[in-house]
This record gives C-alpha cells, structure tokens and sequence, in this order.
C-alpha cells in the first residue's frame, strides 16, 4: 500500500509502467467535474471509475482484494477511511473470487487504518485487502483501475 498526495504522484511513475498516464490524468483533470460512471484511458488496462459513495461505519464496511488490476483511490469532495490488512492474513471469505469483476469480499476487519484527504491517494496492490468508504456523509471518489 501506497499513500501520498497527487502532488507526489511523479515518486511513483516508475512503480508501474501504467502509472505515469494514470497519474497525469489525475492531476490534469478537473475531478470533481468528472461525470459518475467508468472511463477507460487505455482499454481494459487501464480505467476510471467515479462514484458518489455514502460512508460506513468500520464495521459495516467490506474488505475486499483483487488479483489481477491495482486500485489507486482518490477522495475528491470529503476525507475518507481506508482500512488495509495484509492478503495473507485473511481467514473469513463471504464471497468468493469472481474473475469477471475482479474481487472477492472478507469478514476480517482491517489491522491498519489511514485517513486520505481530498486529491491524497491510496494504491492498493494485490497483495493489500482493503476496506474503503469508512466515514460519514456522501462524498465522490475515483478509483482508477490498473491493470498488473
């Protein structure tokens, strides 16, 4: 897991071969007024999706992990709660992996917790379960999908 501010984002261009056209979408576009719904910049490889999501409570909050695209979450109009616990150490599936959607969902609840401001992100690789959209109110987020 990775967290940091937009402003940083050029530290982590080289992580991914995909990062670099990720992170200047990012920082040269006006977020806030991105329409809600997925966008692709580089066909399946590499994708947006906006979403307007109403916070949780921790414990209602899923964990969830994907293996085949790296999430880069975005808060845009309100802080956020992410929660992180290492893949290994998940023991509770209530769902299975679905290859068509890219994820599956956990009981455990998460061992760390970051709050990430507006235009901070989070990225979370395969190997990082995540628990997002802790917190209160509605607010919009991108999360952009990166396919490994």
């Amino acid at each position: 897991m990775i967290l940091d501010s937009l402003k940083n984002a050029a530290l982590y261009e080289s992580v991914h071969p995909r990062f670099k056209k990720a992170f200047e979408f990012l920082q040269n576009t006006d977020l806030v007024a991105l329409p809600l719904g997925k966008m692709e910049l580089d066909g399946s490889d590499l994708f947006i999706n906006v979403q307007e999501v109403v916070g949780k409570s921790a414990d209602e909050a899923k964990m969830e992990t994907h293996k085949r695209y790296i999430d880069i979450q975005v808060p845009i109009t309100a802080p956020e709660t992410m929660g992180w616990i290492a893949v290994s150490q998940l023991k509770h599936t209530t769902q299975e992996y679905s290859a068509e959607k890219d994820v599956a969902f956990f009981a455990d609840k998460a061992t760390t917790f970051v709050n990430v401001q507006p235009y901070e992100f989070a990225i979370f690789f395969p190997e990082d379960a995540h628990q997002p959209c802790i917190g209160e109110g509605q607010h919009k987020k991108v999360i952009v999908k990166v396919m490994l």
